[in-house]
């Protein structure tokens, strides 16, 4: 089975030459982005001009990957996860930047019976439950570890996740794009998937006739989206192979725990193509994925630096450790403006995807030298279907619990609240 994106002979334009285009549903995806240790905030913020308007800003040293979409996304400030903080709690920051990062909860420091509470894409997702295949779908890089402590005496949970379905249960993500990829497209019967994986069929070859015949009806601009649609689907699918192909040439007896130069770049990358087709599809309207665990180490060796991202995230000033920490932080929002530039050039009815989606990035901490859970980097991209204006450098306003910002974009989802974690209202954008 595989899903397709919205034809023009789905909508009501192509049985009423009278209909107008907002006749044509257009729901709203969401997805949300986590990345670890906090950045460089002085390289972060954005420049702003001489006006100080909204809209008078240019895009800082790390954000100008994000250039090119400016007028497509809004970059807030002075948002917090108080959640976030020590108090009595003391040690635990990584943690705990983690577990508020779409909860706004407050975590219990144990490392057995862990709780805290739900995340705004599991509210999203319970509310639209059986209008897609998949009511959310959850990706990363790193794997997960639910059990021990990872963190001053905070489970792992905490650590290796972002979405939680409740109190006690995170939603587990998918790591390996073979399998995020079947979990989306793949049959409902477990033998069915292993006879496929065994005789290595594309998806695209299992469905080929019933495609062909449906070419057939449609007309030039649906003919042509199909094509690319279809031919985006088999060169995710070859790029799965090639990875695997490349896992299994790699020497059993060494150790590689950062992965081959270039791989972490390019999981990253599939796994934003999945979530574009995920999308695209309406396989589902609410995805995550964390480009690291909380406190994450790892080595980005492909752009040149060597050392542990957490380690060097604790870095007293010193002017080496912080110029790799602004290289990092940097090549992240590269691959979140990847994933940004996929869905902007994917037609969807009444403009782009990204028009008609939210995708948050940012993380539970700003400065991770000092620990600090104010003034949040985050940025808000897309228009949820022409709900948000955009292009805007906007201030929530000293100490504004981002938990506000959460229970506006279950609004704007048709999936309201009325509270969650610390939220003390919502906040206007």
């Amino acid at each position: 089975m595989l899903g397709l994106p919205l034809l023009e002979a789905m909508t009501p334009m192509a049985k009423s030459a009278f209909a107008s285009a907002e006749a044509i549903q257009r729901p709203v995806r969401m997805a949300c982005i986590f990345v670890p240790n906090g950045v460089i905030m002085p390289q972060w913020k954005p420049i702003v001009g001489p006006s100080g308007q909204p809209t008078d800003w240019e895009c800082s040293e790390t954000l100008q990957p994000l250039a090119p979409l400016k007028h497509k996304l809004n970059v807030i400030s002075n948002l917090t996860h108080d959640n976030g903080r020590g108090y009595k709690d003391g040690a635990g920051d990584h943690a705990r930047c983690g577990a508020t990062f779409l909860t706004a909860a407050r975590p219990l420091k144990t490392s057995g019976n862990i709780r805290l509470g739900i995340s705004v894409d599991q509210v999203a997702a319970s509310q639209l439950a059986g209008q897609t295949r998949l009511s959310s779908i959850e990706l990363g890089i790193e794997g997960s570890r639910n059990a021990g402590s990872c963190d001053s005496g905070y489970s792992c949970a905490y650590s290796s996740n972002i979405s939680w379905r409740n109190e006690t249960q995170p939603m587990p993500k998918e790591t390996v794009p073979r399998l995020a990829f079947e979990r989306m497209f793949g049959s409902g019967d477990l033998a069915e998937r292993r006879e496929s994986n065994r005789i290595r069929k594309s998806v695209l070859d299992v469905v080929r006739g019933d495609a062909q015949r449906l070419m057939k009806q449609l007309g030039r601009t649906d003919q042509r989206k199909m094509d690319e649609y279809f031919s985006g689907v088999r060169e995710i699918e070859q790029r799965i192979e090639r990875s695997e192909q490349e896992d299994a040439a790699a020497l059993p007896d060494i150790e590689v725990p950062f992965g081959r130069v270039e791989a972490f770049r390019e999981h990253a990358r599939l796994m934003f193509d999945l979530m574009v087709l995920a999308f695209q599809t309406d396989t589902t309207r609410v995805a995550t994925m964390m480009l690291d665990n909380a406190g994450g180490n790892r080595r980005y060796t492909e752009i040149g630096v060597s050392d542990g991202h957490h380690g060097m995230s604790h870095h007293r000033d010193k002017p080496e450790l912080v110029g790799n920490l602004r290289k990092i932080d940097r090549y992240l929002v590269e691959q979140y403006a990847y994933f940004l530039e996929k869905l902007d050039a994917t037609e969807d009815a009444g403009g782009s995807l990204l028009d008609q989606s939210m995708v948050l990035y940012g993380s539970g901490i700003s400065d991770g030298n000092r620990h600090r859970h104010e003034d949040l980097p985050i940025v808000l991209a897309g228009g949820a279907s022409g709900q948000i204006e955009t292009g805007r450098y906007l201030d929530a306003g000293k100490e504004c619990p981002m938990a506000n910002l959460f229970l506006t974009m279950l609004d704007l989802m048709g999936t309201p609240a009325e509270s969650i974690g610390d939220s003390s209202g919502r906040l206007t954008i």
